[in-house]
């Protein structure tokens, strides 16, 4: 190829200089003839040379791309596969010998609480069972908690019935039953009961847990009598005005409580006094304080008073 160029540009320049073109066009074509010439006139060696380098590469690159392949086929055990074998409902020491013996092991991620599964066991895995993956890999589960999660009870007195209903359910405990009792405020809360006793607000319960609620009716028309409530806490209060029929009005503390300190309070005055009648599901209002000297003051002042 190059003798045919190298001779159509000899032809070229013997035609531009019969043609009496410029002498430095002539020149021009004679320099890039003399290139040409230059070109073809060459060592084979060098093409030789970078023959032989371009194999070489090319042989590198084959043995690379090898080497990585196999290299591959070995770390991801190209062709082997374990059926995963079922977990769920194991503790965690069976599951682990179980996916031991296939040639698996486990990974804990997480843990919840379900009343459906028992306690400290498997209640999800990833890979699913039976499904399949390489020897040597992880199963990732989910443990049922050892023990249930204590949930503080939340104020639900003077809510509304539907309200506390959804208020016990988001939280994860239960409605166990519903009691009714007269009260000025029909479908309000009266008290919370746990297997008869009365519960107060911040009271931990397990996870799952049935609560009763007390809910107000309108009253009736029978008079009843007004219990002793001095001494009591307020939860004690409760549970006797609402044995009677009457319910919890107004409470006040001497001191502002706080939630170390409220378990202690006791009532020192109540609004009426015991033996007072009343329209059933009327309210009593009572106070409260920490002082117990005050309290006996209290009540030895309203002994006198009903005395008189």
């Amino acid at each position: 190829m190059l003798k045919k160029i190298f001779f159509f540009l000899k032809s070229l320049t013997k035609l531009a200089q019969f043609l009496h073109i410029s002498k430095k066009s002539c020149n021009f074509v004679a320099f890039f003839v003399k290139i040409m010439k230059d070109k073809q006139q060459k060592p084979k060696s060098v093409t030789r040379f970078v023959a032989i380098n371009l194999a070489a590469a090319v042989v590198v690159a084959i043995l690379i791309l090898s080497g990585v392949i196999l290299w591959l086929k070995g770390y991801t055990l190209h062709g082997k596969e374990i059926t995963v074998p079922q977990i769920t409902g194991m503790s965690q020491q069976e599951a682990e010998i179980v996916l031991r013996g296939s040639n698996l092991f486990l990974v804990v991620v997480d843990s919840t609480y379900s009343d459906k599964a028992p306690l400290g066991t498997v209640v999800e895995q990833t890979p699913p069972a039976l499904s399949h993956a390489k020897p040597d890999r992880a199963v990732y589960v989910v443990m049922n908690a050892r023990t249930k999660r204590l949930i503080p009870l939340p104020e639900l007195h003077d809510v509304s019935y539907r309200q506390a209903e959804a208020t016990l359910r988001s939280i994860g405990l239960k409605l166990d039953k519903v009691e009714y009792e007269p009260s000025l405020y029909p479908d309000n809360v009266l008290d919370m009961r746990l297997e008869g006793n009365s519960l107060e607000a911040g009271t931990r319960l397990e996870e799952g847990t049935g609560v009763t609620l007390v809910i107000g009716r309108r009253q009736g028309n029978r008079m009843v009598t007004v219990p002793a409530l001095l001494g009591m806490s307020m939860s004690q209060a409760r549970a006797a005005l609402i044995n009677v029929g009457l319910s919890m009005g107004e409470y006040t503390y001497d001191v502002e409580p706080t939630p170390e300190t409220l378990d202690r309070y006791i009532i020192y005055k109540q609004t009426p006094t015991e033996g007072a009648s009343l329209l059933e599901g009327s309210p009593v209002n009572i106070q409260l304080t920490t002082n117990l000297e005050r309290a006996i003051i209290s009540d030895d002042a309203q002994s006198e008073e009903k005395f008189f």
